[in-house]
């Protein structure tokens, strides 16, 4: 088992439950809690450890993930520690797509709208860049960027960028057969 710690992150709706789906049919354990299950906008559960939330203040838990997989929100990875070494896997997605997902969300969760699109968009490509610039001076951190649209509409290819970056054994064709092109419904916005 590798000593490097696996995160999936991203935007929230950019496919990081789907990747650590993936990733999990693969071979390498998740690190969940199962405390939020899954529901409509995520019929097959969102991997969330809820830990991964207060790293910040504690990171001891981080040792017993080595060899294993969570998921991390972006904003949040520039609290990792430099005495490990981590594998990201960045998850993109075209930013229609993610506002439309996330409205939707939260018209199912009936909470009202966050701010206008245009502003979270530039609120996020912000984000993104930032965070992409840090990352590529954490030279403990390495990235794969994924493209969820890549991934659903060819995942063979995606999926041997994925074992290749990890330099895993993977059950490559599990990972594949993981994604279910019916679960892709905002699209092209």
């Amino acid at each position: 088992i590798s000593d490097e710690i696996t995160i999936v992150s991203g935007l929230p709706r950019s496919g990081t439950s789907l990747m650590m789906k993936m990733l999990e049919a693969g071979g390498i354990e998740p690190v969940t809690d199962n405390i939020r299950g899954a529901d409509l906008d995520n019929p097959r559960g969102y991997y969330e450890f809820q830990k991964v939330k207060t790293i910040a203040e504690d990171s001891s838990w981080l040792t017993g993930t080595r060899g294993k997989a969570f998921k991390m929100v972006s904003i949040l990875l520039r609290s990792l520690p430099r005495n490990h070494r981590f594998k990201v896997i960045f998850m993109r997605r075209k930013m229609g797509e993610i506002l439309a997902s996330q409205s939707k969300m939260l018209e199912h969760m009936g909470k009202a709208s966050a701010p206008r699109n245009e502003q979270m968009a530039t609120i996020f490509t912000n984000h993104l860049a930032e965070i992409e610039t840090w990352l590529a001076q954490r030279p403990e951190i390495g990235v794969l960027y994924v493209s969820y649209n890549d991934l659903v509409e060819n995942p063979s290819t995606v999926v041997e960028r994925i074992k290749t970056f990890l330099n895993r054994p993977l059950n490559v064709d599990a990972m594949i057969a993981t994604v279910d092109i019916s679960l892709y419904r905002n699209r092209g916005k």
